[in-house]
Formats: C-alpha cells, sequence, structure tokens
C-alpha cells in the first residue's frame, strides 16, 4: 500500500485548452483502463500513431506538464495492477489519471438532459449550458475492517473471489448514512455478529473502478458467526500463523492484515 500524499510529486490543474509539448508526461489509456508504456515501461514523449479521443491537461507530475488521454489505439498497455509491481509511484499518478479519464468519459454529455457539457474555469467539474447540472469526478466511498477476537481475526471467502482466498469484510456506504454505521451495517449483514471499539486507521485511494477506501479496526462484542450465503460464502477467527496472506501488498487490507500480524495482543489486554 502506497502511503505516501499524492502531492509530494503533483500538482493539481486541468484545463482543455493546454496541448502537450515533447517531453510532457502522457498518461495514455485504452477503452480497458490500462495505461500505455513504452518497451522499458515508461510513459511514452508522443502522441504520433495513436488514435486520441480526448486530451486534458491533469497538472505537473515532478514539474513537468502532465496529460490524461484517452485512444482507440492497440499497444503495450498494462493493467494498473501490474504497474504497481513495477513502479509505485507512476501507479500512484497513474490512479489519480484514469479517475480523471473515467470522469470525463462519462460526463462529456449531460445526463439529465443530453447537451455537451463545459469544462469549468476553477473547479474540475463539468457543468451543463443548457440545464446547469454539475458532473464532478465520481468516487465511491467504502469501508474495510479488520475484527479482532482475542488474538484472532476474523476472515471471510466472498462469493465474487476466483480463488479461495480470505478477506476481510468491506462493503460501500449506503445514501444517509455515517461512516461508522457503514461498518456495523456491513458486519451484521455479512457476517451476523456484532463490533465494538471501532477505530479508524486510515484511507486509500482505491481506482478499481473508483472507491475511496476507508480503513477501521475493531473488536468482536457477541454473536454468531452468520454468512448471508449470498456475498459471504464463509467466514471464521484465523490465529497469525494461519492467516492467507495477498501475494501483492497494494491494497489497504493487506495493510490491516499486517498491522494485526505486527501487534502484540498480549500488550492490549
Amino acid at each position: 500500500m502506497i502511503e505516501k500524499s499524492l502531492y509530494e510529486n503533483y500538482q493539481i490543474d486541468f484545463s482543455n485548452e493546454i496541448t502537450p509539448e515533447n517531453g510532457d508526461y502522457l498518461f495514455i489509456f485504452n477503452e480497458e483502463r490500462e495505461l500505455y508504456l513504452t518497451e522499458d515501461k515508461r510513459l511514452p514523449k508522443s502522441l504520433d500513431g495513436f488514435d486520441v479521443n480526448f486530451c486534458l491537461f491533469i497538472g505537473r507530475y515532478n514539474g513537468t506538464d502532465s496529460f490524461v488521454v484517452n485512444v482507440k489505439s492497440e499497444g503495450s498497455f498494462y493493467p494498473l495492477y501490474e504497474v504497481y509491481e513495477f513502479d509505485h509511484d507512476l501507479y500512484h499518478i497513474a490512479g489519480k489519471a484514469v479517475l480523471v479519464n473515467d470522469w470525463y468519459i462519462s460526463h462529456r454529455f449531460c445526463g439529465r438532459c443530453g447537451a455537451k457539457t463545459q469544462l469549468d474555469e476553477k473547479d474540475m467539474m463539468l457543468k451543463c449550458p443548457v440545464c446547469g447540472q454539475v458532473h464532478y469526478p465520481r468516487i465511491a466511498p467504502a469501508i474495510i475492517v479488520a475484527i479482532r477476537k482475542d488474538d484472532e481475526l476474523l476472515m471471510a471467502k466472498h462469493s465474487y473471489h476466483d480463488n479461495i482466498r480470505y478477506a476481510l469484510i468491506a462493503g460501500f456506504v449506503e445514501p444517509g448514512e455515517s461512516i461508522e454505521d457503514a461498518v456495523h451495517r456491513e458486519v451484521s449483514e455479512e457476517v451476523g455478529i456484532k463490533i465494538k471499539n471501532l477505530k479508524y486507521m486510515k484511507s486509500q485511494s482505491w481506482p478499481f473502478p473508483n472507491s475511496l477506501m476507508l480503513g477501521f479496526t475493531a473488536e468482536y462484542e457477541s454473536g454468531n458467526i452468520k454468512v448471508d450465503g449470498d456475498e459471504i460464502l464463509k467466514a471464521k477467527w484465523f490465529k497469525k500463523e494461519d492467516i492467507i496472506r495477498y501475494a501483492s501488498d497494494i491494497s489497504i487490507s493487506d495493510w490491516l492484515i499486517q498491522n494485526f500480524i505486527d501487534t502484540d495482543w498480549n500488550c492490549q489486554q
């Protein structure tokens, strides 16, 4: 999991009137949300040979003008999961760029009246000149929680995982509820227990496709595990030595699991 600030190497800005020059950073995405890289796995310096849908200035990365570009071309495109494994910094800023890419694709025309939208002069939003509707980049808040019972961690097998991996309880925030409400509701719905001592730990932008993950820890309070049989197929308590680890440390889930493993629970009693 990347823990440094996005703004350590990046300054936000936006414009659809600025065009790239030689040496600028080009974050080129195809229809599968994959990033184009050269043979040596670097950002390209030119748009030559690409069938460009749009090109949008998104600020400065490492002091250099940067653009998100959407194309129809085929070539050396990489899923963001793969980019993370060989270049954390590139993945970090590409995660920003792909969210801008998705937003611009989805809102070039107004969802209310169908008119062509315009980029605002001050805020990163697309506005409709006909009905006045505004369209900001869409972010879906979600929670993930590591639940402890004595020296064991609750992990569950989700129906949407292709393998037999166990994972932490997670879910999206519903309209009208607080973040804390979302944690308690998801735990109750998915595994049927009550929790206490809920503690916020940290957050993570998760561009798969557009989540903001909010990580928590909690303690078991009462109840017996009863899975919903829909999203959750199985759930059980794991001791440290029995926890099944992920192949990658890309997610906040892995960070929460490592935090549980590293904590001396005898000192917590």
